[in-house]
């Protein structure tokens, strides 16, 4: 006759796994719902760190072909050092502040880093070869979206335009009354102006007319 024992109690690590893998346990559904919660609030607070990293002056001039071309145009405008000691950096001019708008932003910047990468500009030389083409890209974009960056700090709407200088007034008047957005007059006031500028400007204008 074989004596029967009995089988051993399962250790804690097994029956954890049996009430975690139920399908049918109240406590496996009450579990999830935490690790689920608190892995959502992990996510989102990783990849707003994330975003807020990537989103200041000196990530954006870490990269040589910004620090060593564009930042030094920029070093010294009226944007970087004025009376009011209010500046405007890398993201504030070239970033959303809304958060749709802001990662497909992000989005379109990982064709940069790509380019970064694979050295597409690696002197200055390349730069220039380059900088009418990227200067034309960042002019259609703030025409498309009505220079929305640049409104951020400047808006008709918070302008006292007959308190301006004549010149100013002026050609804010006409602006507004033409339908122009601020990169129409405002160009070159952080970046140097590529050669041939004025001819790329005429194109692009065309182009935006007949789409419309």
């Amino acid at each position: 006759m074989t004596t029967q024992h009995p089988e051993p109690r399962p250790g804690l690590l097994r029956r954890l796994w049996r009430v975690l893998t139920r399908p049918a346990s109240t406590v496996s559904l009450g579990l999830l719902l935490i690790v689920g919660g608190v892995g959502g609030v992990l996510f989102w607070g990783g990849f707003n760190w994330a975003m807020e990293a990537t989103n200041n002056q000196a990530f954006c001039v870490s990269c040589h072909e910004m620090g060593d071309n564009v930042f030094v145009e920029y070093t010294g405008t009226v944007h970087d050092a004025n009376p009011s000691g209010v500046r405007a950096t890398c993201p504030d001019c070239h970033v959303p502040k809304d958060w749709t708008h802001k990662v497909i932003r992000k989005i379109q910047a990982s064709t940069e880093l790509y380019h970064h990468l694979i050295g597409s500009i690696k002197t200055r030389e390349d730069f220039e070869a380059q900088r009418l083409r990227l200067a034309t890209n960042v002019w259609t974009a703030m025409k498309t979206t009505d220079s929305r960056e640049c409104r951020n700090c400047h808006n008709f709407a918070a302008m006292d335009i007959p308190q301006q200088g004549g010149r100013a007034r002026d050609r804010h008047l006409a602006a507004q009354a033409k339908g122009d957005t601020c990169i129409d007059c405002h160009k070159g006031i952080a970046h140097k102006l590529p050669a041939g500028a004025f001819e790329a400007e005429r194109a692009l204008n065309e182009k935006l007319s007949a789409v419309r």
